[in-house]
């Protein structure tokens, strides 16, 4: 009796949450991940009664639960394809916070950038699992990207891979955290949300509107609703007429340690990391490049020390928040293409231009505060 009326409780609070009156559809990006952290879960969960970890099966159970198991081809591609449209909605949902300044909230938006860290690993790991070429080949490239640590670095990757190559203990492992990872997600999104309603939701104007607010149900409700059945509509579209558009075509193919695949590239919502990391003629400074370039978010909330939330009041911010966008887009697509000329140049030109953004954006905020005053 008293759960349910602990529930009750709380759902009267949450229809009755006050938000500001001018956020708009962006805003709904944080909803829209809820559903598809929950989607993801759910769907993974039916695909684990039927996969098998070991590297002879591996590649047969993905085949098995395509053809034979019922539904099975559906609760693959939504999984598969739901990854896909989870990174989107993430990339944007950072997009929305950089350029309306949510990094103001520190606590909310570190939690958020250790979400975005752990899913990344969660997409990572899952990656490997149909064990087809390229999964096979991406595991062993990025795992081995551990052996630049001095000295340790190769101990590390002999560890990881539970012997001298990757194998079956590998994957098995990596089946194993791949399955725990989502809940560890689960549980830091219920605190980045805690977080987030200790002082509430940003807007555009970026100002204090603790005045001018009103009630999640019906008005913001209704907005939701509208993003999920447009969400749900483009994935159905995806699955359905394209489903196999994002995947590489050789990860139709099984894991043979002896056949290098021609290009061995991750799926595309790394392939900007991937990019700065092959920019780096060093290896060690290629990894170190490829944290830089997630961990670099994190830093804004320490070196933004605006007047004002928003870029609004900045309009150099926004060209310089543009430029990333931009840079970021065209390393996604340099990251596709072979190593060799031109793309190796322009993907240092790219590089240096997506990290020197990061320092500008302090930089002219100061100039712009000292111009306000």
């Amino acid at each position: 009796m008293n759960n349910f009326m602990n529930m009750k409780f709380l759902n009267k609070n949450m229809k009755n949450l006050p938000l500001p009156s001018n956020i708009n559809l962006w805003w709904n990006m944080g909803s829209l991940l809820g559903t598809c952290l929950f989607i993801q879960l759910i769907t993974g969960i039916f695909l684990t009664f039927h996969y098998n970890s070991c590297t002879n099966l591996a590649f047969e159970s993905i085949i098995h639960i395509s053809r034979n198991v019922n539904n099975g081809w559906i609760i693959r591609l939504i999984h598969a394809n739901g990854a896909s449209m989870f990174f989107l909605i993430v990339f944007l949902h950072i997009s929305r916070g950089l350029f309306y300044g949510s990094y103001k909230l520190k606590k909310t938006w570190i939690s958020g950038n250790i979400i975005l860290l752990t899913l990344m690993a969660t997409a990572f790991l899952g990656y490997v699992l149909p064990w087809g070429q390229m999964s096979f080949w991406g595991a062993t490239v990025i795992t081995n990207l551990l052996s630049a640590i001095p000295y340790l670095g190769m101990d590390i990757v002999n560890w990881i891979w539970g012997g001298f190559s990757v194998d079956k203990p590998t994957l098995s492992r990596f089946f194993s955290f791949h399955f725990i990872l989502p809940f560890l997600i689960l549980l830091i999104s219920l605190i980045h949300i805690t977080l987030l309603h200790e002082k509430g939701s940003s807007n555009p104007l970026g100002i204090n509107s603790s005045q001018d607010k009103i009630s999640f149900h019906p008005f913001f409700s209704i907005k939701d609703l509208m993003s999920l059945i447009f969400s749900s509509f483009m994935l159905l579209i995806l699955i359905f007429y394209s489903p196999f558009l994002l995947m590489d075509p050789e990860n139709f193919i099984q894991a043979n340690s002896m056949v290098t695949p021609p290009h061995i590239q991750p799926e595309w919502y790394f392939l900007f990391a991937y990019a700065i990391l092959r920019s780096i003629p060093n290896k060690l400074g290629g990894v170190i490049a490829l944290l830089m370039s997630i961990l670099i978010i994190s830093t804004l909330s320490f070196s933004m020390k605006s007047k004002f939330q928003s870029t609004i009041n900045y309009p150099i911010n926004k060209m310089i928040l543009w430029i990333i966008f931009n840079s970021t887009i065209l390393l996604t697509w340099i990251g596709a293409q072979p190593v060799s000329e031109p793309y190796i140049t322009t993907s240092q030109i790219l590089t240096i231009i997506y990290f020197l953004q990061f320092i500008l954006l302090p930089i002219n905020t100061k100039i712009w505060d000292k111009f306000y005053n």
